[in-house]
């Protein structure tokens, strides 16, 4: 079922008459979103998508009684648009662009944070809940079916593959959030885990890791003492050359911290089964349920 969105839901898009924010928002309808506005500073008046558009998340929350927002704002100006929503108490906040400064991205943390509202992202695909018909980001609707496992993952397209192969071997998902591929993220994959173990829909979890930091070490420590139900990961970059990053800035190693290696020790130290391929995980759960 849902977690941390559902079908009351109400979205706002921030950035909606750019390209990316115009193309996605006709996506996320198409697919059933609950949309009600969209935010351009400059822009008030107009309209995208059928959508009207304002100046501020304040007009817009005040007008539509919105309760989340997405962002597909510039990286120079993404922290501000986040900033933006948290101080209109916007919950979650998915941000979807990536290369936002990191001393912005920290910033947007620790303000959400002292708020209690939930940061998704930076560098996210974002968040979708099948049974809901709600998705907040870029991933393709049509992959995900409504089921009994959760999905978390540091990888959009790794995101996207996994859903299928569970799709076609009917296998559906609760909910799938992608966690952002930065270094400094909101949402972080202990969280995620502590979320789906507290929903009683959610039977088992998918978690997709890669190289670089502690995040997937940091999971299996907590759901070793924690999480009963069956567990499944996968870690992307097994084959990645110590120092190099690779495609995501949180993607690098130094050294032995952060390798696939030791991910994959501490998951299955934790009773994880860690997938050696992406299409072995619906047989592993299979295996498992």
């Amino acid at each position: 079922m849902a977690v941390l969105v559902d079908k009351d839901t109400r979205i706002i898009v921030q950035g909606i008459t750019g390209s990316q924010g115009t193309f996605h928002s006709a996506a996320m309808l198409e697919y059933g979103t609950k949309i009600v506005a969209g935010v351009t500073p400059g822009k008030g008046g107009a309209e995208v998508n059928g959508l009207p558009v304002y100046d501020s998340v304040r007009e817009a929350k005040e007008a539509h009684d919105a309760t989340a927002s997405v962002i597909f704002v510039p990286a120079p100006f993404a922290g501000d648009a986040a900033l933006e929503a948290i101080a209109a108490d916007l919950n979650p906040v998915v941000i979807i662009t990536e290369h936002v400064p990191v001393k912005d991205e920290i910033q947007v943390i620790h303000a959400a944070a002292r708020k209690g509202i939930t940061i998704i992202g930076p560098n996210t695909p974002g968040i979708i809940t099948p049974s809901a018909k709600q998705k907040l980001g870029i991933m393709p609707g049509h992959v995900f079916a409504d089921g009994p496992a959760a999905l978390m993952s540091r990888s959009g397209t790794l995101t996207y593959e996994i859903a299928a192969g569970m799709t076609n071997a009917g296998i559906g998902i609760t909910t799938a959030i992608g966690l952002g591929g930065d270094p400094c993220v909101g949402l972080t994959t202990v969280e995620a885990v502590q979320i789906f173990e507290k929903d009683p829909h959610t039977k088992a979890m998918v978690l997709v890791g890669e190289i670089g930091g502690d995040a997937e070490e940091r999971a299996a420590a907590y759901i070793k003492e924690h999480v009963d139900i069956p567990v499944v990961g996968f870690i992307a970059g097994r084959t990645a050359p110590p120092g190099k990053r690779m495609g995501h800035a949180g993607a690098i190693i130094s050294g032995s911290s952060g390798t696939a290696a030791a991910k994959i020790k501490a998951l299955n130290d934790a009773g994880v089964r860690v997938a050696d391929r992406p299409s072995d995980i619906p047989r592993l759960l299979k295996e498992m349920l």
